[in-house]
């Protein structure tokens, strides 16, 4: 299990649930670190004063906040006694639908595990409650020194914690949006939602991979077993003004019909439909559960 980065108690009405809080995702980017181009030596960055010019360590270093009459310096110790309920309790402020968190308000993902296995009873309880009623809970939440608001919902067999940006924070969308004038026929709304479906066939989440970073590991040992760099395949051209949108789709249609949509072949598409129809009685299952998990981000 990862190391717990926040310990604390979930708190709704006078319920309390001792948990742990450990991160969600993983870092797999390879680690890259600055050099001179010139000699190879390894680049240091300093933390200097600009009034004694001096080096100054880490446990030396604070904030400040510059306002027109004076600076406002502040401490570690400043931060840390913030009078801030949520430091050590993640405090449910409402249950509500799924449906009605915007996932545009979702920021970083976190598992919470019992914090004992006294723990335990009111941890499922909490979680079964809200599986069954297919609710979420708003909370908030301070990790390190920071407060945020948080979604909590069910994870599997967990319960998670999302943070959530502030209502403040979600940019105003307006002017990004086509005008209303422009609309699209029915025809084409249907070709649209056959090729959906087609592009849907076969979809593993689990087979996706970061083609960057494979490219990135195999220069790295090009580099290291001193042989010729990989060659860049070639791109697709970038996509024209599309003037005939029906043709369009219908040849994307085609193209997936031919097993070969996004450069997947014909082989993974066959192997994936034979699954799928093996799969066939639990369908519909499936995709509501699906659909939960994407309403809650």
């Amino acid at each position: 299990m990862p190391r717990a980065m926040w310990t604390g108690a979930i708190g709704f009405g006078l319920v309390s649930v001792p948990v742990q809080l450990v991160p969600a995702v993983k870092e797999h980017d390879l680690g890259l670190h600055q050099v001179h181009d010139k000699d190879q030596g390894r680049i240091h960055q300093e933390r200097v004063c600009e009034v004694c010019g001096e080096v100054v360590p880490y446990e030396h270093l604070a904030s400040a906040f510059e306002s027109d009459e004076k600076r406002a310096v502040l401490t570690d110790e400043d931060l840390a006694e913030l009078p801030l309920p949520s430091k050590k309790l993640i405090d449910v402020l409402a249950f509500v639908d799924a449906e009605e968190i915007d996932p545009i308000q979702l920021d970083k993902p976190y598992l919470l595990a019992p914090a004992s296995a006294a723990a335990n009873k009111a941890y499922v309880l909490l979680r079964e409650t809200l599986k069954q009623t297919d609710r979420v809970a708003v909370t908030k939440i301070t990790i390190r020194t920071r407060e945020s608001l948080a979604l909590l919902r069910v994870h599997d067999d967990l319960l998670a914690v999302h943070t959530m940006v502030w209502p403040g924070e979600v940019r105003d969308p307006a002017g990004l949006a086509p005008p209303e004038s422009v609309t699209v026929r029915p025809q084409e709304i249907g070709m649209a939602a056959s090729l959906m479906e087609r592009l849907s066939e076969g979809f593993d989440f689990e087979a996706l991979d970061d083609a960057y970073q494979g490219a990135l590991k195999d220069l790295v040992m090009s580099k290291i077993e001193d042989r010729p760099a990989p060659k860049a395949a070639k791109s697709s051209p970038a996509p024209s003004n599309v003037v005939d949108l029906m043709a369009a789709l219908q040849a994307s249609i085609d193209r997936a019909d031919s097993g070969t949509a996004n450069g997947q072949p014909e082989t993974r598409t066959k192997k994936a439909a034979a699954k799928k129809t093996a799969k066939a009685p639990a369908k519909k299952s499936a995709k509501k559960t699906t659909a939960k998990k994407r309403r809650t981000g």
